[in-house]
């Protein structure tokens, strides 16, 4: 037997399933079900499976839900630079000294990069500092 012992396609980290069902979501013009996203995944998994992922997912506060029916409708909480912008706040936080992670980012930044952050975090309202 090989990684397709049930009929489905090879298996793939779960990271990658999620990754694959978040940018599906975030395309759906509305929540869906975890029968729409089995669906419209092709039928590379089960529907239990899609359940799993989506409880988990849910779980570790990246989708939305509301009940439809006799399941569950699940939605991105946010877009795609709002997740991007998330796991940079999260590795900021796991990171003791702050200070130190900011400023090796802000010295990696391209010029045209650092500008737009400038713009961003507004006027200086401490010229004389």
């Amino acid at each position: 037997m090989g990684a397709d012992t049930h009929g489905r396609g090879p298996k793939r980290a779960n990271g990658a399933r999620e990754a694959e069902i978040l940018d599906l979501l975030q395309l759906a013009e509305a929540a869906l079900t975890p029968g729409e996203v089995a669906e419209r995944l092709g039928d590379e998994l089960t529907y239990s499976s899609v359940v799993t992922i989506l409880t988990r997912m849910h779980t570790k506060g990246l989708l939305t839900r509301s009940a439809r029916g006799r399941a569950y409708a699940y939605a991105p909480v946010t877009d795609d630079a709002g997740f991007a912008a998330r796991r940079m706040r999260t590795v900021l936080e796991e990171r003791p000294d702050r200070e130190a992670v900011l400023a090796r980012f802000a010295d990696g930044l391209s010029d045209t990069d650092a500008d737009l952050l400038r713009q961003l975090l507004g006027p200086d309202e401490h010229p004389g500092q």
